[in-house]
């Protein structure tokens, strides 16, 4: 169970978590953070009223439409738009008046980049949470300023081990991460294991069981066992038998060259938000 969250001392601002964005990911944070009973101001601003008026109903935010003075409120002030929005988000709020501390979700757009935008009075870090924080059990990558102090990353790293793990990776590893960790590849394995078990006649209801079971729980039994995953997969799929040859046959059609192709793939998106040439 997580631990619940105590008000500390210091001022109301030096406390408040402020969401500039209240899309998807600041909602499955900010439904993390109130899960595991984080009781601080949070703070978000959005161009859309629908969006505030759904936050505050469901997890009790405060909604400031006003992206100057949502700032204003700002002890960490955490960047949760679209890449391609961010840094001409950022440009509108230039000067920030104060020091204060930053944490960039916008993929692919690195520190130097957000520096260069903002100046020296804003110290950052990047990260990249998955929306499966919203129940507590998420995985978070993390790359901060060399500058950073140690008592400021543990400030931010608090907030993400609220809802969940969180894993420190260098910058130049951290598009890789970016297209590795999405909770979307389970999601769509599943819906793709499913789908071919019930074309082979399987009912809905079992087929989503099954390649749930072959999907989570296996992967449960790696994270919690001390067995490797080759000796995992050799114990699985006895040779020549019935998942020895499933699992052949997606080797033979191209499987691994698809799934790398396809992170290939993210990996150009992300150099495509930063600004870079491949």
């Amino acid at each position: 169970m997580k631990r619940r969250v105590k008000n500390a001392g210091g001022s109301t601002k030096e406390k408040t978590l402020v969401f500039l964005g209240g899309g998807r990911i600041t909602s499955a944070l900010v439904a993390g953070l109130r899960r595991a009973g984080y009781k601080l101001p949070i703070v978000v601003h959005d161009r859309h009223p629908e969006k505030l008026r759904q936050l505050k109903r469901r997890y009790g935010v405060i909604t400031e439409p006003d992206l100057q003075r949502s700032v204003a409120q700002a002890g960490i002030l955490i960047l949760a738009v679209r890449p391609a929005s961010a840094l001409d988000l950022l440009a509108s709020i230039v000067p920030f008046r104060r020091p204060f501390l930053a944490v960039s979700l916008a993929a692919g757009i690195p520190l130097a980049v957000l520096r260069e935008t903002v100046g020296t009075r804003v110290r950052w870090a990047r990260a990249m949470p998955s929306p499966v924080c919203r129940s507590c059990q998420g995985l978070t990558g993390i790359v901060f300023e060399k500058s950073l102090s140690p008592k400021n990353r543990r400030t931010i790293c608090k907030i993400f081990e609220l809802v969940g793990e969180v894993v420190e990776v260098p910058e130049d590893e951290f598009d890789a991460f970016t297209v590795t960790y999405s909770a979307s590849h389970g999601y769509h394995a599943l819906a793709a294991l499913a789908g071919a078990a019930e074309r082979l006649g399987l009912n809905r209801e079992t087929a989503i069981a099954a390649a749930a079971h072959a999907l989570a729980d296996g992967i449960v039994a790696w994270r919690e066992g001390d067995e490797s995953l080759k000796a995992l997969m050799e114990e699985a799929a006895t040779p020549g038998g019935i998942a020895a040859t499933v699992m052949s046959t997606m080797d033979e059609r191209g499987h691994q060259q698809h799934v790398a192709a396809a992170l290939h793939a993210g990996m150009e998106r992300a150099r495509k938000n930063a600004g870079k040439k491949s």
